[in-house]
């Protein structure tokens, strides 16, 4: 836990990148506006965690989900935030599916690419150990030449 309540408030320059996403180009917000407003999103996010959590352990569960968020929602009465974070889940889902898909695919590809790169180096390896038994196997011949020399 924290042990100051401003290490609960969120950083200032996400803060400050909501609020300019959402008002109009032009409207100036002063420091102080900021600071409240940082502070109200961070009691929110709190209070939501602890409605979900409670959903959670309800379901005798650790971990949160998204349907206690969203059943969290619903108790705090912010209904209308329901569909538009199930739309938020959803695309959040295939974005998660698509680099996970791409990802499979760069390793397939890279794959066959080891593969024969592995199977050349056998080969070489095939060879060297060759050459090495041809060479002893002369050695020996000269050896056994010499003895009877």
């Amino acid at each position: 836990m924290a042990e100051r309540p401003e290490d609960l408030n969120l950083p200032n320059a996400v803060i400050t990148r909501i609020i300019k996403e959402a008002l109009p180009d032009g409207v100036n917000v002063s420091k102080e506006a900021r600071s409240a407003i940082s502070r109200a999103a961070s009691v929110f996010v709190l209070y939501a965690t602890s409605c979900a959590n409670n959903f959670a352990m309800k379901s005798k569960r650790k971990t949160l989900s998204a349907a206690d968020v969203l059943a969290a929602m619903e108790e705090m009465e912010f209904d209308r935030f329901i569909t538009p974070l199930k739309d938020a889940l959803e695309a959040y889902k295939r974005e998660q599916r698509g680099k996970k898909e791409a990802s499979e695919q760069k390793k397939k590809d890279k794959k066959p690419e080891n593969e024969e790169h592995k199977s050349k180096e056998n080969e070489e390896d095939t060879e060297e150990v060759k050459m090495v038994e041809d060479e002893e196997q002369k050695e020996v011949e000269n050896e056994e030449e010499d003895v009877e020399n």
